[in-house]
């Protein structure tokens, strides 16, 4: 590993880690992630362990919650506690419009989160985060991970003379993409916007790498040949690069809570012909600026 990515990691591992009193946490991985105890999500939390569960989420980006037996409302309330709700594309009109069903079985041709991406980059403000329930696991308990990787960290392992050549360049997030070939349903209003490829947290104020395949058509700056192959090894660096990466393994009544601003996640389908169900419940964010 060259000197600067070796600094970037110690610097990461080696940053002060608030203290905490009425929740207790242990990280997943030294620069990524940590599971919570001492919390009850079917209960009304206090503002001391509110304002502590939210100094670990900037602080993890990644938290897990355990043995939670809680409803869609107790979802939803916890939810609200870092900003409004965020609606869901496309929502069934007789569902909640808050609340996205997680499914897969034996029928699923595929499953939502499957590759490398960050939730509605082509939004004009992609969510702040997502909180995911998982209440029924795989039949033997096994497959189905998440792996989630950190931004901060992807833009810190570059190389200062590309950190400077990103930091200038903007990117297309075009919405109609992941839909593929067959192209989204005929109702639906297609984001379409442009984001720095370089933004910075707007809580933290630290630099993040801003662009994931699914969502990413293009770098306006740049000629086509040229968008392409700097879009591919970002995209090879995020993939390729295990340090960058938590892997949270779900047990039933785990419920998931990950900053979408700066990372990226892959829900891993190796359970075919097996079923996974939760809901996942989004929170409304801002437009990322550099």
């Amino acid at each position: 590993m060259e000197d600067y990515a070796l600094d970037a990691v110690k610097a990461l591992t080696t940053r002060p880690k608030p203290a905490y009193g009425t929740i207790a946490l242990d990280p997943l991985t030294p620069v990524l992630g940590a599971e919570v105890s001492g919390v009850d999500l079917s209960q009304e939390l206090t503002e001391r362990q509110l304002a502590e569960i939210k100094d670990a989420f900037l602080a993890h980006h990644v938290l897990v919650f355990r043995d939670q037996d809680i409803t869609a409302e107790d979802h939803k309330r916890f939810a609200a506690h870092f900003g409004p709700l965020h609606p869901v594309a496309l929502a069934a009109p007789d569902s909640d419009p808050y609340v996205l069903e997680i499914s897969a079985s034996a029928e699923s041709k595929n499953v939502a989160g499957n590759g490398w991406h960050a939730d509605g980059t082509a939004d004009a403000e992609p969510s702040l985060g997502s909180m995911l329930h998982i209440t029924r696991i795989p039949e033997g308990g096994s497959g189905g991970d998440t792996m989630f990787a950190n931004m901060h960290l992807a833009y810190e392992l570059l190389s200062p003379t590309m950190k400077t050549f990103l930091d200038g360049l903007t990117a297309i997030h075009d919405g109609a993409q992941p839909w593929g070939e067959q192209g989204p349903p005929a109702d639906y209003e297609v984001p379409v916007n442009e984001h720095p490829l370089v933004v910075r947290h707007p809580d933290t104020g630290r630099k993040l790498l801003f662009v994931n395949r699914p969502y990413t058509k293009r770098i306006p700056q740049l000629s086509a040949t040229e968008s392409k192959a700097l879009l591919e090894m970002l995209y090879q660096h995020i993939a390729g690069t295990p340090l960058l990466v938590a892997r949270v393994r779900w047990q039933p009544n785990t419920l998931v809570f990950w900053d979408n601003r700066c990372l990226q996640h892959h829900a891993i389908w190796d359970y075919y012909p097996h079923s996974r169900y939760g809901r996942r419940v989004a929170i409304d964010g801002t437009r990322p600026h550099a």
